[in-house]
């Protein structure tokens, strides 16, 4: 009977406390001041309220683990025979968590300390289903007692990670602009969008810098550290998930910025949120503000419950904390390996997770898991079906796309000074060309020089597009592979956008090339030519780009792309048939050659060229001598009958070319996901 009255006074304290942060969100959300953003106050609160009415639909989370065991397995090449491997498997893993439990309720600001390579990390990624292949991960995760996966919390949860990554060209407010878009539910209209973003911003103390740009490190100066992090925060509560979890949200800032930074979640924990965060050594100001403490030592729970609960706790097995002295500090320190001390450190720190396992404390965590687990399963109905059955993504394909290349042409647009550079090179380079090949004549000489200029056309179009994009995706690689991963948006969506965001730039090139240098040379001289002209080099330019596409997203890093670049390109420069004739290529690179666009580029210009002159002066009796441009073909081996298949090949290649850069970035997404 006495247990019975203790799990009926549980269920009903956890209930209440349910009811009373829900009854704090209405409140909070009821009194929220907008003056600001509307002249009359009336209007101004029901707006605001509008989002909330859409956010209402959310539900509050109790967050809880049981039994989680991590193994690191430790890869072995040499065991290249499978029962073996099988027989050693065991035998090759590293503990990392043992036998982990806890709880997080609604309202409160749980806080995972530890010392360095206690588990800390380990068990956040864990909890956010974050870990990498080679972790072996058992035990139950469940939300409100049911039992959830990586796809359920997605959409539902925030995480706020270590490393700031930001597109840097972005101001403060545009970046905040595209999270709404594709964070927020369908149902919420554009202008209740832009008042949240306005709300957030001021909340987080970003007004004054909601015009800045983010900045790039050693490149573009943006806003402070201290606004950075508290941008990252301002990013993921945008949408006012039930569920936080932030990896060390102190790191780097002085102790007013932690301060603030920890300010802003025990504020969030009051709006009924459920908020977990690792930390390593807090301030003994900051350390006050917890509600709870989770102490992680070698893999195992040392202790969980409130500051004062580990007090009492640490007193009763004598090693209470000195007065004065900052608990958080004094608990590391007791819980550390010390160097030449293991065997006595780990020995220690066994006892201390053993007898908590066993005080009240520890089995009342537990009885709190086993309770609600059972409850929550009985009392599932459809109103929290939402919950369990949610959607990866907020946002429809449409929606993610307009977005996506929003913020891809606003970053091309913020950086004009390498728009400027790329057309400013292209000019000076068509005028060089022009001027080494000005005022070509239809003769012997000319032809000759007509050739070799055509084909500098195709290399510099290459070698200009190739290494103009060969960046673009490893360096957004980091933002892109966390923004997908929190469900943002699909990897053809930002494939695509990315790529059409620059499409008008891969054409103005090529025109304004094209347009220099062709009469400077004297080039055939109707205007039908000129149009083709330029159509072909606008497609190996795409060409070209799309290859380059191709080495950014099959590459780790912008120095591993640049190091593929040149060598991968020089082959099909060779096939192109100025440096070696299409009829003397071996007949073991005849495949290889098929995939070059110097080869289709080179022969429709060619074509173009001299398909229709009749006559070509002669200016050397004593050497051969092309009477006309058909021969002049001929002896390149080219046919004036292979002109529209260069041109299907090149968007061929464009295609395919494209096609396995998106499969590239798909794998590295898959790969990441895994």
């Amino acid at each position: 009977m006495s247990k019975s009255k203790e799990t009926d006074s549980l269920l009903n304290e956890y209930h209440l406390k349910k009811n009373s942060y829900e009854t704090i969100l209405k409140i909070d959300n009821g009194a929220e001041d907008n003056s600001q953003f509307d002249s009359s106050s009336k209007t101004s609160k029901k707006k605001s309220s509008d989002f909330h009415n859409y956010e209402s639909k959310k539900i509050s989370m109790t967050y809880s683990w049981s039994n989680i065991n991590v193994y690191h397995v430790l890869p072995d090449k040499s065991l290249w025979r499978p029962f073996i491997k099988r027989q050693l498997k065991n035998s090759n893993k590293k503990h990392l968590l043992r036998d982990v439990s806890g709880i997080a309720y609604p309202g409160e600001l749980l806080v995972i300390m530890g010392s360095s390579g206690a588990g800390k990390t380990t068990l956040l990624n864990v909890l956010t289903f974050r870990y990498h292949s080679e972790m072996n991960v058992s035990g139950r995760i469940a939300v409100n007692g049911k039992k959830v996966n990586s796809n359920v919390l997605a959409s539902q949860m925030a995480y706020v990670q270590q490393d700031d990554l930001f597109i840097g060209t972005l101001t403060v407010k545009e970046h905040l602009l595209f999270q709404a878009l594709v964070r927020m539910d369908k149902e919420i209209p554009y202008q209740q969008r832009i008042r949240r973003v306005n709300e957030v911003i001021s909340e987080l103390a970003l007004t004054k810098s909601r015009n800045t740009v983010i900045g790039i490190a050693g490149r573009l100066k943006g806003i402070s550290g201290g606004e950075m992090k508290r941008l990252s925060f301002a990013s993921e509560v945008l949408t006012d998930p039930p569920l936080m979890f932030c990896d060390e949200p102190t790191s780097g800032l002085d102790s007013f910025m932690a301060h603030q930074v920890i300010s802003v979640l025990k504020k969030l924990a009051a709006r009924g949120k459920t908020i977990i965060t690792t930390l390593h050594q807090p301030s003994s100001e900051i350390f006050s503000m917890f509600d709870k403490i989770l102490l992680i030592a070698e893999g195992r729970v040392a202790f969980m419950g409130t500051s004062d609960e580990a007090c009492n706790f640490f007193r009763s097995l004598g090693a209470a904390c000195p007065s004065n002295y900052n608990p958080a500090d004094y608990f590391i320190q007791l819980l550390a390996v010390v160097p030449s001390k293991e065997a006595a450190c780990r020995h220690a720190i066994n006892t201390v997770c053993d007898k908590f396992a066993e005080s009240d404390v520890g089995l009342k965590i537990l009885h709190q898991l086993k309770t609600i687990s059972n409850v929550e399963d009985a009392a599932y109905d459809s109103k929290n079906e939402n919950l369990y059955n949610a959607m990866t993504y907020k946002a429809s394909w449409f929606e993610q796309f307009r977005a996506v290349l929003w913020r891809s042409w606003i970053s091309i647009v913020k950086e004009p000074i390498l728009i400027k550079v790329r057309l400013l090179q292209t000019i000076m380079i068509s005028i060089l060309i022009g001027l080494i090949y000005l005022n070509q004549k239809l003769d012997q000489d000319g032809v000759m020089n007509i050739n070799g200029a055509l084909f500098i056309f195709l290399t510099n179009m290459t070698f200009q597009n190739v290494f103009a994009v060969i960046n673009v995706f490893c360096s957004e690689l980091p933002v892109f592979l966390r923004e997908n991963k929190n469900g943002m948006y699909r990897t053809d969506v930002y494939f695509l956008s990315k790529t059409m965001a620059e499409v008008p730039i891969f054409l103005a090139v090529p025109i304004i090339f094209t347009s220099v240098s062709y009469f400077m040379i004297g080039l055939y001289p109707e205007v039908q030519h000129f149009f083709t002209t330029v159509g072909i080099v606008a497609l190996v330019a795409n060409v070209s780009t799309s290859f380059g596409y191709l080495i950014s997203c099959s590459s780790k890093n912008i120095s591993m792309a640049l190091s593929i670049g040149p060598p991968v390109i020089i082959p099909f420069l060779l096939f192109g048939g100025f440096f070696l004739n299409a009829a003397s290529v071996p007949f073991y690179f005849k495949w290889f050659s098929y995939l070059s666009w110097f080869r289709y580029g080179n022969e429709a210009l060619l074509i173009n060229q001299w398909a229709d002159i009749d006559t070509i002066a002669c200016t050397r009796l004593n050497s051969t001598c092309p009477k006309s441009g058909l021969m002049v073909l001929q002896t390149l081996n080219f046919k004036k009958e292979h002109f529209w298949m260069d041109v299907c090949a090149l968007v061929f290649l464009i295609l395919a070319f494209r096609t396995l850069a998106f499969t590239a970035l798909l794998f590295k997404t898959f790969r990441r996901k895994s």
